[in-house]
């Protein structure tokens, strides 16, 4: 007894039939996984944790308890960062605010130098970003600043 491949409508062969058949492609959506470990996650795993532990012998209150105080700091150095970010925010914008009327050299996105009396700041963008001459230069690209 021979077996000979079936023909698909693709031209290729199939050795059987579709039984088994795993498609490539999903309708169902996936659930995408965290990047960062955060307090809710942590909490999920200790109370999993207890939920899970043998009744004859339970988490050790000094394990228990140093879980607990790594929730804790993982809290506030999340807090620290955030607060990081948010006077790094507030010092460009004191900065930028504090170059109207001043002169500044600046590197221009396309690799040249430029200069000028900055006229004015905007805040729209996650930088502030100044005036000179009409064109609006990032504070990051300015490279010299004279006094007016």
């Amino acid at each position: 007894m021979t077996i000979s491949p079936v023909s698909t409508a693709l031209g290729g062969t199939s050795a059987g039939t579709a039984v088994g058949f795993t498609s490539l492609s999903s309708a169902a959506p996936t659930r995408a996984p965290k990047q960062a470990m955060d307090s809710t996650v942590f909490m999920d795993l200790l109370v999993t944790q207890l939920k899970n532990q043998d009744p004859s012998s339970p988490m050790d209150t000094n394990a228990m308890i140093g879980q607990t105080t790594q929730l804790a700091m993982m809290e506030k150095l999340t807090q620290l960062a955030s607060d990081s970010a948010t006077g790094l925010s507030v010092q460009q914008r004191a900065a930028a605010a504090a170059l109207i009327g001043k002169a500044v050299t600046y590197l221009a996105a396309d690799g040249t130098s430029g200069g000028g009396t900055v006229s004015s700041v905007s805040y729209s963008g996650s930088t502030p970003t100044v005036t000179v001459g009409g064109a609006s230069i990032l504070l990051g690209s300015i490279t010299g600043v004279t006094g007016a």
